[in-house]
This record gives C-alpha cells, structure tokens and sequence, in this order.
C-alpha cells in the first residue's frame, strides 16, 4: 500500500455561517492542495469534508496518516464513537432524531472502509507548517465569490 500524509483543516466566519476547508495531501516527494468554500455551514462540517474530500481522492487504496485539529473529528475515530454512532445507524437516543452531520459521518465511513488511516490530532494555531497552510486555504475558501450550497446541512 503506498503510504500517504494528509493534512485538513476547515474554518467557519460565524458558526454557522460561510466556511471552508483546506487539505494537503502528500505522497512521497510530492504534494496536491485542495480547498473548497460554503455559503451556510458549521466549523465542525468543514473539518469532516476536509477530511472526506482528501481521503476520497485517492485512486487506490492508501495507509494514510492524517493530521487535524478538530477534537470532534479525531476523537471520534480514537474513542471509536463513530463505531457506536454507526451501529445505531447514527440514531440519538438523546434527540430521538438521527446524530448532528450524520450525513458527513456516513461519507467519512465510506472512506474508512477504502483506507488505512491514522488520526493524529494537532493544536491549532501553533506554528505547525501544513495546519497553518491548511487554515490559509480554508479561510481563503470561505471568501471566495462564488461559494457552494452545503446541501446536508441543516438536514
């Protein structure tokens, strides 16, 4: 399997509100960026499609080891929430409604079950190079003229 390092980030101005994500991928001695803005949607949204987008563009499957410094995305995978959430087919108990962004989770398993993938979490904003890059393109993103409809949110 060849072995892939891949950085995301997303930022929101207002949650919610217009955001964006930024993802780097790297394999070997080279390195792709993508980015994407929204017109109405969530930090936390971003931070999964940047992760969805990333892994879904890979054309074979990869050991990937991917960076992020959302707690909600990698503490889902570590703690194995996500295991949880899909064996009640992303039902809240709690709510009696399907989970917050169970559309993005879906998509993000989808990926999972094609890959092997690492989750390491970072802090944001401390001068780690590809996180600060990751935000530069989300942010930039999130400003574009032309910004896309986030169909599942508010689902």
């Amino acid at each position: 399997m060849k072995e892939v390092s891949i950085y995301t980030d997303g930022a929101c101005s207002g949650n919610p509100g217009a955001g964006g994500y930024g993802a780097i991928l790297c394999y070997r001695d080279k390195s792709k960026e993508i980015s994407a803005g929204y017109r109405l949607t969530t930090n936390n949204r971003m931070e999964l499609l940047a992760a969805i987008e990333a892994l879904r563009l890979l054309k074979e499957p990869c050991r990937v080891t991917l960076w992020s410094d959302s707690k909600y995305l990698v503490d889902a995978i570590n703690q194995k929430w996500l295991d949880g959430w899909k064996k009640k087919n992303f039902f809240d108990p709690k709510t009696k409604q399907k989970r917050v962004n169970f559309d993005l989770w879906e998509r993000l398993s989808e990926q999972l079950s094609r890959h092997e993938v690492k989750f390491i979490w970072v802090k944001g904003h401390d001068g780690h190079p590809q996180n600060e890059r990751c935000d530069a393109l989300a942010v930039a993103a999130l400003k574009q003229e032309h910004l896309l409809e986030d169909k599942g949110y508010l689902q």
